[in-house]
């Protein structure tokens, strides 16, 4: 019986390739592990080039100012200037000298590919009303906590513009409005495709797997030295707190690097083995060091872990209060470890939810009360601390003498089931993956045709 296929569902904003390897039969940047790995395959073979080129003519100057004409819009130094300090803001504050150059010439690639997303939508007659950007950019701004007036402020007192996020939001509207008018009408999934997933996933049931990001740098024999060098350099960035998501987007050479690296839920044995023994050792919240591999090195960061179709004790929903006192200005350990001993007793002896009262007006104490909080979004040391914890039991004292000495009790748990996805869940995922598929060739073609002249 031939299988149904089913419409895709409207996206939004911006279309999120959810990596495959969520659904236990992923395909990644490397070759897929468990088969014979292939020999190397040069990508330039097809253009056969000479061995030892002879150049011709005088070489292009060793700083070339980045502005660009893109089939005659035109790209400026201000306009890269002002997105670099978007950029800047939307990771947390200033970027690293050495950093510069390079985040800069990536600006003028994403401005450039904006422009043409952009001019692509109204070759298509896809039309985006400046009151559409208006309330975007409203939303945007309400999202920090300013209106309008104030975020064009913010963002001019930071080196930036209202005019460069409002063109971001712009093209944004026009690449995801154009790619359901050219893509999504064009992608199906076929019922036999959503099953098989659904079988290879509960015959993985208990598997342990994590959630993984993965920065990709390519390299070749002669390149490897100065490749491990940027990895490197890549790394103690993201060891000094950069946001990994966001260096992937800059700098990985994989697909994945427009999600941020994300490769999504993956088995250890789904990864080349490099990557897979490199992953068994970490824990979430780790970074690895640069792995060299068959074309380049890989930086990998180990979001979460967890066991396919398995309840995870950290999904449980907490009823929490907390218990804090503070010391005064000045304290000094010796001084408070008298009251600190004794507030410590008092949480051993809490004698359930309704003890937190009690102490709070015996140490002259806060309470403050927190429904609903999913235990793994504590810190992870509080996470360990509570996992064994019962209701009516609270946490052993922490915190700091300038901030306050705290506890937690647990006032109600709710323990998480291990549910499996449903069909429409996976048909969504794997049509997602495709459309990003598509969507990428589809602005590869756009570079391909367009007439780009750089000043």
């Amino acid at each position: 019986m031939p299988a149904v296929i089913r419409p895709i569902p409207a996206r939004g904003l911006r279309v999120i390739a959810l990596s495959a390897s969520l659904l236990a039969g992923a395909a990644f940047a490397q070759n897929t592990p468990g088969q014979s790995q292939p020999a190397p395959v040069n990508s330039a073979q097809s253009l056969r080039l000479p061995e030892a080129p002879q150049v011709f003519g005088n070489s292009m100057p060793s700083v070339v100012k980045a502005t660009a004409i893109v089939n005659g819009d035109i790209i400026t130094q201000t306009d890269i200037d002002h997105r670099l300090a978007l950029l800047a803001l939307a990771n947390g504050g200033e970027i690293p000298a050495e950093e510069l150059a390079r985040l800069r010439d990536q600006v003028l690639r994403n401005l450039i590919d904006e422009t043409l997303q952009i001019q692509a939508a109204k070759s298509a007659k896809i039309e985006i009303k400046q009151t559409e950007i208006n309330r975007a950019f409203e939303r945007v701004s309400g999202n920090v906590k300013k209106t309008p007036a104030q975020m064009e402020t913010y963002l001019v007192a930071n080196g930036s513009s209202k005019d460069s996020m409002r063109h971001q939001i712009e093209g944004e509207m026009a690449w995801q409005r154009l790619q359901r008018a050219k893509i999504e009408s064009g992608v199906s999934v076929g019922d036999d495709e959503v099953k098989a997933v659904l079988d290879r996933m509960t015959s993985s049931k208990g598997t342990e797997e994590y959630k993984v990001g993965e920065i990709y740098l390519t390299a070749t024999p002669a390149t490897a030295a100065q490749t491990m060098e940027n990895a490197n350099k890549i790394l103690e960035q993201l060891r000094n707190g950069a946001s990994f998501a966001g260096y992937a987007r800059q700098y990985s050479e994989a697909s994945t690097a427009a999600v941020g690296g994300d490769l999504g839920w993956v088995r250890p044995e789904q990864l080349p083995p490099e990557l897979s023994s490199a992953i068994r050792q970490m824990t979430a919240g780790s970074v690895s060091n640069p792995i060299p591999i068959a074309g380049g090195v890989s930086i990998l960061a180990v979001q979460d872990t967890r066991k396919i179709l398995t309840a995870d004790p950290r999904d449980a929903v907490l009823s929490l209060k907390q218990v804090s006192i503070n010391f005064p200005k000045g304290t000094s350990k010796s001084q408070a470890e008298p009251l600190v001993s004794r507030f410590t007793e008092a949480a051993r002896n809490v004698g359930g939810c309704g003890g937190a009262e009690r102490i709070a007006g015996e140490f002259k104490g806060e309470v403050v009360q927190s429904d609903q909080v999913k235990l793994r979004d504590l810190p992870p040391a509080l996470q360990q601390l509570m996992l064994p914890m019962q209701v009516g039991q609270a946490t052993q004292p922490f915190g700091s003498l300038d901030e306050g000495v705290r506890i937690l009790v647990i006032c109600g748990r709710d323990e998480s089931t291990a549910d499996e996805p449903t069909f429409d869940q996976i048909y969504n995922q794997l049509a997602d993956e495709r459309i990003n598929s598509r969507s990428r060739r589809y602005l590869r073609d756009l570079r391909r045709d367009a007439v780009i002249e750089f000043r």
